[in-house]
């Protein structure tokens, strides 16, 4: 009999001691799709983005990678003033 029938999908990511990272990169690919869509919005390449923040490209391209979890608040409220939005964090 499988242990994790009638369990949820967050109790077995916690048992094999994955959960924050499954919940990280989520949250990441999330991020990284709206920013790209409020790019779109406003009609701002990545070429623009990384001239307004200072930045090269490829800072740009790291920064929105969504497997990239490795970024700063101040990345992230930068890159949402850059693209005319503000970042909204709240725990659920």
């Amino acid at each position: 009999m499988n242990k994790y029938t009638g369990s949820d999908f967050d109790e077995f990511l916690k048992e094999e001691g994955i959960l924050e990272e499954v919940t990280a990169r989520a949250h990441k690919r999330l991020l990284s799709l709206q920013l790209n869509e409020a790019m779109e919005a406003s009609k701002i390449s990545k070429v623009q983005l990384a001239e307004k923040l200072q930045t090269s490209r490829s800072q740009i391209d790291r920064l929105l990678d969504p497997d990239n979890t490795a970024i700063t608040l101040e990345s992230l409220e930068r890159l949402a003033s850059a693209v005319g939005r503000q970042l909204r964090i709240d725990l659920a």
